[in-house]
Order: C-alpha cells, then structure tokens, then sequence
C-alpha cells in the first residue's frame, strides 16, 4: 500500500472530518484496484472499541468486500508470541493491596492522614503507579526530586511513596495493566525492528497522550509498511507554533495540538512529514482556519492583530452556522437544547448534545421525557446510583450500627426490597410501621419497639413479615474488625435474603437486568479479590464498597431514539451528526479543573517526567476544536449564571469570541452579533415556552362548616388557637387532618417541655414528705436519671443538664416559698366543664395542683418558653385563667371543686421567673362567660373559621398555612367567608 520513504509515515485528517468515514473512503480507495485478498492483510489498530465498532458498521454498509483486521491498541498482549509476559493483575486486587499497606502504614503515623481516607488514598496511589508505568517512570525518579521543602512535607509524601516501590519490583511476576501494555509495546517494537511486518499496519484516532500510546505510534510510523493517521490534525497551523510547542513542553500541555508536536518530537521530525489522508476533507475550511487561529498559543496570541484580517472572507462563511447561546440559568440552557433537539427529530436530523456535564445531560433528558424522546446516552448512569446500587449502599449500613428509623424506612420501601412474592402486604405493614414510628418511636428501633407495634396490628400477613424482619433488619450490626472476604459474604447474603423477601424459594430478582448484573460482577471481582484486602471495621468496608461501586456504569438496553444522541467529549472524534450542541462551555465544567493531586505538585511533576495537570485541559481542547469544527451547524452554550454563583465562560468560547470582537472592519462583530442573536431568539422561545396566564391567587380562607360538624369539645389550650387561628381549629377537628410527625424525632421544645415536667414531678413527690431532700444537687441527679431514660441524643442531654443546673437554685428557693403557702396535692389531673346549653365541653390538664389549710387551690404550669404576660393572658394565652375556672366549676380528678388562690406560670428559662395569671382582673366567672361568648359566636351558622386572625408575631408558623395557601394572600387581606360542606 505504502511507497518506501525516508521519513516517517505520518497521515492527518482534517479537523472536523468524519474520521472514521474518511478512513474507511481513503482504505477502499487505495485497494480498489487491488485483488480483493489485499485489504484482508491491513492490520488497523485503533484506540477505543466504539471507533472499532464504528470502522466496522461502515464497511458492513457494503458493498460486499474482505476486510482488514481491525484491533484495539490494548489486543497487543493477547497473541502467543507473547505467553512468556504473564497476564496482567486485576486493578482491584491492586488496590486492596495498597489498602493494607496504606493501613499499617496509618496505624505506625495516625496523623498522616485520617482513617476515612484510607480507600482513597490507596486508589491515588493505585492511579499514579499506573501512570508511572506507562511513562516508564522509576520511583527512583521521584525520590531524587530536589524540592528545597524543610517542612516536612515532602518527607511524609516520600514515606507514603515508599510503599509502592516493592510493587515494581515485582511487576515481572505479576504486572499491572498499564506496566503489561508498556512491556507489550516495548516487545513488539523491538521485534519489528529486526522483523519488520510484510504488510500494512495502521495506527488510527489515538492521539497519543499516554507514553506507551506514543511509543507504539513511534514505532509504526516508522515501519517500512506502517503509517500513523492522526485526528483533527490542524492543517492550518504555522510551522512556527510547532516548533514553540516542541520546545516549551511545560508551558504548552494545554493546547489542542501539543500532543502531535510531542509526537514530531520524538520522531525528529517537521510538520511538514505529516501528510493529508486522501479523500478526507473538513466541513467547513474556514471555520478550520478560524477556530485555529482562536485557540493559538497564548504567548503568540499577538498574531490575531496580523493574522486576523486575513480571515475577512472567512469569518462569514465560518460562522454562518453557528449559534451561541448564554442562558441565564443552568435550567434555561437545558430547555433550550432539548427544544432544539426536538425540532431536529421534527426534521428528520441527527442531532448530538456533547458535553462533560452530566447534570446538564440528566435535565436535558428529563425536559425531553414530556415529548416522549429517549436520548441515546452513551455514558449510561453511575452503577452507585443504579437501584441495586443504593439497595447495595444501603444494606451495607445494617453492618455497622442498628439502623435508626430513617434508614429502616428507606430499605424497607426500596423497589428491590421484598421484590417477589407479596408485595402488597409488606408495604402496607411497611406503611403502618411508619406511622406507629413517626407517632411513638424511638430514633432508633429495636426489638422490643417491634414488639410493640405489633400488638397493635391484625393483620394475616404480620407473623410471616415479623420473622423475616426480625432476622435481617435488627442485630446484623459487626462493626468490629473481620476478614474482607468474610464482609463480603456477610453482606452479599444479608442483600439476598432482604431482597427475596420471607419465601426462601421466591425468585431472586437483585441481580436481574443490566444495573443487577453490572453489580454482580462488580460484587463478584470484589469476592474473588478479598484475600488479597485486609480485615476491615465495618465502616471501612462501607467506604471501600462505595467506592469499588462507584467505578462502574450501567448502560440500560432501552428503546431510544436513534436520531438524538448524547455524547462525551471524545466522541465527536468517533462519529457524525447533522448538528452538534456544545454544551456547558464554563470554566470548570469544560475544561473541567484538574483534580488535585495529594503526592506530587506541577513541578514535581515536571521533573519525574509525568504528566502535567494541564494534559486533561489539552485533551479537551482537542475534543472541543474537532467538534466545532464537526458540522455546519454548530451550538455553542453555556449557563451565565450556576445555582449559586456567576460562571465565567470556558477559555475557548472567551478566544474565539474576543478574537471576533477585535475584528469588526472584518465582519467579527458582526459574526458574533448573529450568534447570539440566534441564540437569544432559542431562549425567547423557551421563555415562550414556560410562560403561562397568570392564575389568580387564593383569597384568605374563611371556611363555614355546617354547625353539627364544629367541634363540641376543646382542651384550654386549643383555645388560644381558636382565638388566633381559627382556621387551624377547622383542619384539625373538622376535617381532621393531622401534621404528619417527623420520621426523626428532633430533641425539639415539645421534648424538652416533656422531660421538664417528668423531672419536676419525680423531685416534687420525692420531697414532699422529706424536704431536706430538696436541694439543688437532688434536682440534678433527678434530671441526670430521666434524661438517661427518655433523651437518646447525648448532646440534647448535656445541653438541658447545663439548663437545668443554671437554675436548679432558682426553683428550689422558690419552691420552698411555694411549699410555705401550700401542698402539692395532684399531678397531670384531668377536669372537663360542660358549657350549658351550648352542647360544649372544655377539657384540661393541669400540670400540678397545691392546696394551702383554707381549702384553697394553687395551680401552677410549668413552661419551658417565655411565660406569657399578664396583658397576653387576658387576651389570647387564657390557659391558667381557664383552669382556674374549671377547678371552681368542675374540680381537677378526684379534687372538688374550690375556689383558686392563685394560678402561676413557672418560667423555667435562662432567665427564670414566675408570672401569676391575673386572677383579679379576669376572675373565673368573667373568664367562663367570655368563653361562652366565644363558643357561641362559631355555633353561629353565619361565622367563619379564618386563617391566621391573629398570630403571635407576623412571621409565626402554622400547621395549616399550607393548607389555606398563606403567601398567595396577606394577612391585611379581607377574609373570603364561604360555605363548605353539606348544608
């Protein structure tokens, strides 16, 4: 195929050329004339599987011809001639390798690092011994880095270092992959020097950015019958920037060619070897031209004010398909693009989303779900994400502590949880179980909290359910340290039995479909690799599944539609489309920022001779220059604005657009102008798209039920709230709605109200018959037992003793004053009233009752808040003034009934005081007939339960402002009285 010549044989094809079409074209062009057996004996190697795939399909397209072999750069070690290099290791047992390494490592110096990091730092180390390997780097290399670093610093990152180099001298035995392919590559370079192959072998797509890559490509351009063809080589580069590139490699790893000039570097060669591949032709020669000169190395970007006029006629043709559109928002772009991709399905085009953002790629593919279009993604979804993988995640959680309620919810309702047999029954007791939770449990259930609820449940399906939740949901917990293989099994048997429910025989559906089989084999290679981890606490071993997990992907065989696709950035290189939509070109999303690197600096870097931190920027620039370059109609977007910061726009975007903006005598400006007036009139339409009439807001809510609906009991404290919030009072006992508890029960004031009064009560009725007991430290050994009983939260406990010791003096001094006046005489006693002839009973609870010689009462309420002032009682807070009048009336228990002496809230605050109602002001008999003009006015047919009358303070929360739609409407709005209900 090839003519013998001198200099290497070096190929490039054009940015923004199909490359694999062009390839394919440019084989069956120089074979036509051939026998038919001539293009069977081409020898392709290429560098990703889906280029393989895509060279294939393309030939199939016919006509009926033999075909070259076609091979992977990574297929080199799977031919005989190489059985004495042994297979490589599997990446994961080298990592539980350095696990336990790292771990021995970390128990000698606790303070190099914490225990948390202990996966990840084996698998940096893991990831820079690969990259040592494939750029022939020696940790001898590293350890005679000079850094002038007295800090220690470098020391500690030399200790870390030095556990690696037994790995590499031992890598004849037992290699690593990337050690594997280099010696592979080093062996075919060395054979085919002294026995050069008879026939043709091409080198296509690779750029080269990996040393081993670079000397395999070296090595065939240099064959009597091997040649190199290049991807988005730029053509219209100067010699000149080639040679700055070759000789300022530090300074130049991010540009989108410097791979190529390292490349010429080390084949001792000019630009000028390099040769166009025949029949490839780019898109558009002068946007080629223009994007080229955009993206110039910085210390030459001067050449835009004498090189930029020659582009005149170019600039129009250039940007004539271009579009660049700056959403305001992250949410905006993603509508916009899914908008335009849907009118490509309306036009019968092919059209790709290219971006490294996955958020971005998710909302676009949810905004195209409301018209039925499934993207064909390429990237897939994590496997961490994937429903075995959270149901995985989460079953590991049983194995490190009892799981609180939250935790237990979460599996307990997984779609894989009890994933056969009777489905129904699990969730509805799943469901009842919530509810007895939300209402009475504890953060953390046990045993005896089971037992509990299931006294209170008749269900047929509840002992079958019980066994199976008894034996896999409580005491799996092994947090102490185990062998890894024995984790594994624990934890794989524990996931099965969860998933397939109490029927032992019932089919097992975890590892069904492609996430259940992607994580069994990732579950498998972790089994068959354990003996080679440590022992791990079972919160290691949480941390190392999680992040074994989080390494694979999962690409669901769905029904897609072929016409749209999505793609990473690498792939413009592989395939075609109609229109291209670079999206999210932001500084640190494209480029994404490189990831910090915990042992060596850029310098250091520099100096091993490893790659700079700058190679994944020069990668992606080459992505963004082919892609751009790919099609005529080209999208170039980006959010102006992230969820909470202003973005700055991606380096390329900001050269391409000031380099038109400085060229206005040439059209620049123009040309920008056009694209992003396209661009604001996609954004319009999206606008266009979103908007909606305005509906009118909900007027204040006033409801009026029928009179035999309103409620005909009330405790003293639902008083208030039917004083200033009537509303609430018709969603709670009218249509019976109730908040829904929280699942986690907060160390809230509800709480601590609750623990107080228990607190007081013990040390009363303690001290009642012995009040030398009643001193302060007695109160604190009180609160010390209780809290030990009834708070689970250890600093809620702490943080209410230190309350409680504040003004444990306090109280006692106090309480000493009370006891003079009375005695204790009834704790938490109930009294209801009858409100003749109104049909109304009012209840209450009085938290405890004193009666002095004369017979008279002394109520007393403790509040764990501000008490209310006597000006607040008498208008909205009336509790202490309606007890009062219901001990008058009715009694509290087995009290009689007797007249009150005093009422007195306890403040028990950090300012503790005592607040007496004001009983001469609103006796009880005034209090009693205010509440009958009360109850009277909402038996009226005509009066109305209104929202928020008045609140507390303007900003107070209720239960029901959702309910009545509170910001729709303000509280200075007129109430909207309306009859409900049946009348």
């Amino acid at each position: 195929m090839f003519e013998p010549q001198d200099t290497p044989r070096v190929f490039g094809v054009p940015l923004g050329a199909d490359f694999p079409r062009a390839l394919v074209d440019g084989l069956c062009h120089a074979y036509a004339a051939q026998p038919p057996e001539a293009l069977a004996r081409v020898h392709l190697i290429v560098n990703t599987r889906r280029m393989g795939r895509r060279i294939r399909a393309l030939f199939d397209a016919g006509p009926a011809r033999l075909l070259p072999r076609i091979s992977l750069v990574t297929d080199f070690g799977e031919t005989l001639g190489l059985a004495h290099i042994p297979d490589p290791i599997p990446p994961l047992r080298r990592r539980l390798e350095l696990t336990k390494v790292v771990a021995a490592l970390l128990d000698q110096e606790p303070d190099l690092a914490p225990r948390a990091a202990l996966y990840d730092l084996s698998d940096s180390l893991a990831k820079l011994m690969d990259e040592m390997h494939g750029e022939g780097v020696t940790p001898d290399h590293i350890t005679r880095i000079d850094t002038g670093d007295q800090s220690g610093h470098w020391e500690r990152i030399k200790t870390f270092l030095g556990i690696i180099s037994p790995y590499f001298e031992t890598d004849e035995d037992a290699p690593d992959v990337e050690t594997r392919q280099r010696r592979v590559i080093e062996t075919y370079a060395r054979m085919w020097q002294s026995q050069p192959p008879d026939h043709p072998i091409i080198l296509a797509g690779s750029t080269g950015s990996r040393g081993a890559t670079r000397l395999l490509m070296k090595t065939v351009a240099t064959l009597p019958q091997g040649a190199v063809v290049l991807p988005g080589f730029d053509a219209d580069q100067p010699e000149h920037v080639w040679t700055r590139l070759q000789d300022t490699p530090d300074r130049s790893e991010d540009h989108p060619q410097y791979r190529f000039a390292q490349l010429l570097a080390d084949l001792d060669s000019p630009p000028s070897i390099i040769r166009h591949w025949p029949g490839s032709e780019p898109v558009s020669p002068q946007r080629n031209r223009l994007v080229s000169l955009a993206l110039r190395p910085a210390p030459v970007t001067d050449e835009w004010l004498s090189h930029g006029p020659a582009l005149a006629a170019d600039i129009g043709p250039a940007t004539d398909g271009m579009t660049l559109l700056e959403a305001p928002s992250a949410r905006i772009e993603a509508l916009c693009i899914a908008m335009r991709l849907r009118e490509a399905v309306e036009d019968g085009q092919t059209a790709a989303l290219i971006t490294p953002d996955r958020t971005l790629t998710r909302r676009v593919a949810s905004a195209l779900d409301r018209w039925g279009i499934t993207p064909d993604d390429s990237a897939g979804m994590p496997l961490h994400h994937s429903a075995p993988g959270r149901f995985l995640r989460h079953v590991a959680e049983c194995l490190n502590a009892p799981l609180d309620a939250a935790q237990l919810l979460t599996l307990l309702k997984h779609p894989l949880t009890h994933g056969a047999g009777q489905r129904g029954p699990h969730l509805r007791l799943t469901r009842e179980l919530e509810l007895y939770l939300r209402r009475n449990g504890p953060p953390v259930p046990t045993l005896q909290t089971l037992d509990a609820w299931a006294d209170k449940i008749d269900d047929p399906y509840l002992a079958t359910w019980l066994v199976w939740l008894r034996a896999n949901f409580f005491d799996n917990a092994m947090p102490e340290s185990l062998p890894l293989g024995a984790r594994v099994e624990a934890h794989m048997t524990l996931a099965e039995a969860i998933s397939r429910g109490p029927e032992p025989d019932a089919p097992l559906r975890l590892w069904d479909e492609d996430a259940g089989r992607e994580a069994w084999k990732c579950v498998s290679e972790l089994a068959e690799n354990a003996e080679y981890g440590q022992a791990m606490r079972a919160i290691d071993y949480i941390n190392l599944f999680h992040a074994v997990l989080s390494r694979g992907t999962v690409r669901q065989q769905l029904e897609t539609d072929p016409r749209v696709l999505i793609w990473g950035t690498l792939e413009a290189r592989v395939q075609g489309a109609d229109l291209l939509i670079l999206a999210g070109l932001n500084e640190g999303t494209w480029p994404e920022t490189p990831p910090r690197d915990p042992w060596l600096n850029r310098a250091m870097r520099h100096e091993a001779g490893l790659l700079l931190p700058e190679r994944r920027i020069g990668l992606a620039a080459h992505d963004f220059q082919q892609a751009v370059t790919a099609t005529k109609e080209v999208w170039i977007t980006r959010a102006i604005r992230s969820d909470d910061a202003q973005t700055v726009p991606s380096r390329w975007l900001n050269r391409l657009t000031n380099l038109l903006k400085g060229l206005p005598a040439e059209g620049g400006q123009a040309a920008l102008e056009g694209m992003k007036t396209r661009g604001l009139t996609a954004i319009a339409r999206a606008e266009a798209f979103e908007a909606v009439d305005p509906a009118p807001s909900a007027p204040r809510p006033a409801p009026i039920p029928p009179v035999g609906t309103r409620p005909r009991e009330l405790s003293v404290t639902r008083i208030e709230k039917l004083i200033r919030d009537p509303y609430a009072i018709y969603a709670d006992k009218i249509l019976r709605l109730r908040p829904l508890d929280p699942l986690m029960r907060a160390p809230d004031a509800r709480l601590r109200g609750e623990v107080l009064h228990d607190v007081l009560e013990h040390v009363i009725k303690a001290t009642m018959d012995d009040p030398e007991r009643l001193t302060p430290a007695f109160l604190t050994d009180q609160t010390v037992s209780v809290l030990a009983e009834t708070v689970p939260w250890g600093e809620a406990r702490a943080l209410w003793l230190a309350r409680m010791a504040r003004i444990a003096a306090w109280f006692v001094d106090t309480e000493t004053q009370r006891r003079n006046l009375a005695r204790p005489t009834a704790f938490e006693q109930q009294a209801s009233a009858r409100l003749d002839p109104l049909d109304f009973t009012l209840t209450a609870k009085a938290d405890r009752i004193d009666m002095d010689a004369g017979g008279r009462l002394h109520i007393y309420d403790y509040k764990t808040g501000a008490p209310p002032s006597a000006k607040s009682q008498k208008a909205f807070e009336k509790q202490l003034l309606l007890e009062a009048a219901l001990a008058e009336r009715a009694g509290f228990g087995e009290l009689a009934p007797g007249p009150v002496e005093r009422a007195v809230f306890i403040g028990l605050t950090g300012d503790p005081k005592e607040v007496p109602a004001p009983l001469e002001d609103a006796p009880p008999d005034r209090v009693w007939a205010e509440l009958k003009d009360l109850i009277s006015r909402y038996m009226d047919a005509n009066q109305g339960y209104l929202s928020r009358r008045a609140m507390k303070t303007r900003d107070m929360q209720g239960d029901y402002d959702q309910l009545a739609r509170f910001g729709e409407w303000d509280i200075t709005d007129t109430a909207n009285p309306e009859k409900v209900g049946r009348w």
